[in-house]
């Protein structure tokens, strides 16, 4: 066999596996992208549950303590600020102001021992506290997903593959404020 042919054989060799591999490590990327985008779908589904039970929240606690109308308010500024938050940084900061808040109108109602023992209002209260530690387990697998994902597009060689095909690092869901780490104390 001709030595030309042997060194084209060798070189389409090579060529096939750095393509095979070119492709497969792009498809792990975007893999491990749509991963961490589905996580944050999840976080983003048990912050609209959250925004939701608020309300009912608001309106069970307005009718037991109506002279508390700036702690109410508080907690309806703070859910319009997280329902509008757009991004990662954004949306957690908000999130964390509304934590805040809840801790808030909590302190409040430890003052009205007949809405603590109001059927509505223990309804409300156990929907938010269940809904508080979903947030938490969707934040924390949010989390996993970016890191791997980041770790990803960081390694060589697949951090060559990452720059050619633009993948940029994400965001993790983190609290900044020492406050806003703290559950809302919602016990009675």
């Amino acid at each position: 066999m001709d030595p030309l042919w042997i060194v084209l054989i060798v070189v389409g060799v090579i060529v096939l596996v750095v393509l095979f591999w070119f492709f497969g490590t792009y498809n792990t990327l975007v893999m491990l992208r749509n991963q961490a985008k589905n996580a944050w779908a999840q976080i983003d589904v048990q912050l609209k549950r959250r925004h939701d039970l608020i309300p009912n929240l608001v309106e069970t606690v307005k009718g037991y303590a109506k002279h508390e109308k700036g702690t109410l308010e508080a907690v309806v500024e703070a859910r319009s600020k997280a329902v509008n938050a757009s991004g990662v940084a954004q949306q957690a900061a908000a999130e964390g102001e509304l934590s805040n808040a809840l801790s808030r109108l909590m302190v409040v109602v430890e003052q009205y021992p007949d809405l603590k023992a109001n059927q509505n209002f223990m309804q409300v209260q156990e929907e938010l506290t269940s809904t508080e530690n979903k947030i938490s387990f969707a934040r924390q697998a949010y989390n996993d997903q970016v890191m791997v994902y980041n770790t990803k597009t960081q390694m060589v060689p697949s951090n060559i593959v990452a720059g050619i095909g633009h993948f940029e690092q994400m965001e993790l869901f983190e609290l900044k404020d020492e406050e806003q780490r703290e559950a809302p104390q919602v016990k009675f």
